[in-house]
């Protein structure tokens, strides 16, 4: 790595079981499966393989990522690095949708409907009512977060507005100190990265697409420009990946 330059990590967590019966998952706290868990492994093997290491990771609060993180640092013999857990990090809420399946959903609310809910930049999907039992602000895990802080529903763009200050201001002073990173999350906390980091539209994010398990290398200068992106692992396999989250939320054929 070049003088003066910033390496980060990221990976998506491997397969959980609701991604398996392809359903909206967002801040439900649901395990990986066992190709998750399978996946998670790989991922570390290919850092390890590659010659990675890290001095600090983050995750969210959900353990489908805490586990991957998990997995990854067990399989590069780095278990025993630091982790921090922000619930800025978790998934994007998909309020009232959390829990149904994208094809039955594409079926009854039409798949453009379901690839705006899933892939808008700013338009929410259906809210949680207040006290409904998937409603965060009741769960052990946010009782220390401001209540006003808890989301019932959240675009992209809430997503963004949650997680870069998080990474600009806890993150970034960290791999400019030298630090090696390594973010283990979700689609959508990673996509909202992803967009600042590449300078992407409200349009072009639409599109982008990231695989389960497979680490996301990025390299910067100190002024956050990207001088290197790139996966680590068999590019056929990553496409098969990507191609597989593309359509999630299209009708059972």
């Amino acid at each position: 790595m070049a003088e003066n330059t910033m390496t980060l990590v990221l990976i998506r967590h491997g397969e959980s079981e609701w991604n398996k019966l392809n359903l909206f998952t967002g801040w439900t706290d649901v395990e990986l499966t066992d190709t998750g868990r399978k996946e998670a492994a790989e991922g570390g093997r290919a850092l390890k393989a590659d010659g990675y290491d890290f001095d600090i990771c983050y995750t969210s609060y959900l353990k489908r990522a805490i586990h991957t993180l998990q997995i990854v640092l067990d399989n590069m013999d780095r278990h025993w690095l630091p982790v921090e857990k922000t619930w800025r990090l978790n998934e994007r809420h998909y309020g009232a949708l959390q829990g149904l399946n994208k094809s039955e959903t594409a079926e009854k609310y039409g798949e453009e409907q379901v690839k705006i809910w899933r892939r808008s930049f700013d338009v929410r999907p259906p809210a949680l009512e207040a006290g409904d039992e998937r409603d965060a602000h009741i769960q052990p895990a946010y009782r220390d977060v401001d209540p006003a802080d808890v989301p019932y529903a959240e675009c992209l763009k809430d997503t963004i507005a949650r997680a870069m200050p998080y990474f600009n201001e806890t993150i970034l002073p960290q791999m400019r100190a030298g630090k090696r990173v390594l973010i283990a999350a979700h689609g959508n906390s990673l996509r909202a990265l992803v967009k600042e980091f590449d300078k992407l539209s409200d349009e072009e994010i639409i599109g982008v697409n990231i695989p389960t398990g497979v680490p996301l290398v990025y390299t910067f200068d100190q002024d956050m420009n990207v001088l290197d992106k790139h996966y680590v692992g068999d590019p056929a396999t990553i496409d098969a990946k990507i191609n597989k989250v593309a359509n999630q939320g299209k009708k059972a054929q």
